[in-house]
């Protein structure tokens, strides 16, 4: 029987994801945080792991490199992947939003947004019907509109302290984030069987959790 392969992100889901699968008697016993090792395996339930960088998670699951995969909804946002988004998995939870000193931006006629996620925030402003102008960064964007390089920015936000203490503040809410499972369109064809039986087992915890039937 082939194995399923399975990719997540590494980084503080892996964990949070390792004890969603143990309460379905999944594990990997070889996985230590310190280890070095990108595989893992559990024989009994032939499913395979990997770890990879977040942002390329929905890249194997999309090209078929892995079956199935767990990664947060700002990367699929991104992304655009053609994926099947099957289940909420309820951790991780946050949201996008656009943050800045006052809504002066809105009364731009092309605001300059800095960003790590371009695509989400060309988006939702296009939605608007407003242009903008885009800047790229990996650090701290919350530093763009303090030093004059934006008029907002588009990010993360989780309890909103980091915006608080640098003088921002939401103006703006995009989208409810939390970890996903994904799937590869032709894999839930091919073994479907097999990922439904355990996306099944997935979706009970989770019902359980949140008090469901």
């Amino acid at each position: 029987m082939e194995y399923i392969e399975m990719a997540l992100a590494k980084g503080r889901l892996v964990d949070t994801t390792l004890e969603l699968f143990s309460e379905i008697g999944l594990t990997f016993p070889t996985y230590s945080k310190r280890s070095r090792k990108l595989f893992f395996t559990n024989d009994e339930w032939q499913v395979r792991m990997i770890l990879v960088k977040s942002s390329d998670v929905p890249t194997y699951v999309e090209r078929g490199a892995v079956d199935i995969g767990v990664v947060g909804k700002d990367v699929l946002l991104e992304t655009e992947a053609h994926v099947y988004e099957l289940v909420d998995l309820g951790f991780g939870a946050c949201k996008m939003a656009v943050a800045s000193k006052d809504e002066a931006y809105q009364r731009k006629p092309k605001p300059i947004v800095a960003t790590k996620y371009p695509h989400i925030a060309q988006t939702y402003f296009r939605d608007k019907g407003q242009p903008i102008e885009t800047i790229y960064l990996q650090g701290s964007v919350e530093l763009a509109p303090l030093v004059g390089l934006s008029d907002c920015i588009v990010d993360i936000v989780e309890t909103g302290a980091t915006l608080k203490e640098n003088g921002l503040h939401v103006t703006e809410e995009i989208a409810s984030l939390s970890a996903r499972l994904v799937v590869n369109r032709a894999s839930f064809k091919t073994k479907f069987q097999r990922l439904n039986g355990l996306i099944e087992k997935i979706q009970a915890v989770i019902d359980q959790r949140e008090g469901r039937q």
